[in-house]
């Protein structure tokens, strides 16, 4: 029985470190790009969810899934959106933070661990914001 014991251990061992069990924040807006050349393309138009500064969103391309948060007029955030502690994709967020579904990690917009239990942060990538269209990588 030692077996079932150390499982149900390992169980609450990625609880996410909150007493309730439940895993903060809302599903992030979802923002498509195009991959051209090995660089990630999205357009950002008033209606997006990036337009202005505090924006955040799951970025979806045959490139990758990025997670994207707008810092100032001209600057953004780009990391990866797969969680570094069991490769779920992060894809909710509270008003500060990135938030993983599966077992609550949490995340700042430049992808350094804020709540385990991941301890290695996101990747983050390079972005360049010119005539409303952001490019990442």
């Amino acid at each position: 029985m030692a077996g079932g014991t150390g499982a149900l251990a390992l169980l609450s061992a990625c609880s996410g470190g909150n007493a309730s069990g439940s895993i903060p924040g809302s599903p992030l807006p979802t923002v498509s790009g195009t991959v051209i050349n090995g660089v990630v393309s999205v357009s950002i138009d008033t209606g997006s969810p990036l337009a202005t500064m505090g924006g955040m969103a799951l970025v979806n391309s045959s490139g990758g899934v990025f997670l994207v948060a707008r810092t100032g007029a001209n600057s953004f955030t780009a990391v990866t959106a797969q969680c570094t502690h069991e490769a779920c994709v992060v894809s909710g967020a509270t008003s500060s933070t990135y938030v993983c579904p599966c077992h609550g990690s949490e995340f700042d917009t430049s992808g350094h661990v804020v709540v385990g239990p991941a301890v290695t942060p996101l990747r983050q990538f390079p972005t360049q914001f010119t005539s409303n269209v952001l490019t990442i990588g």
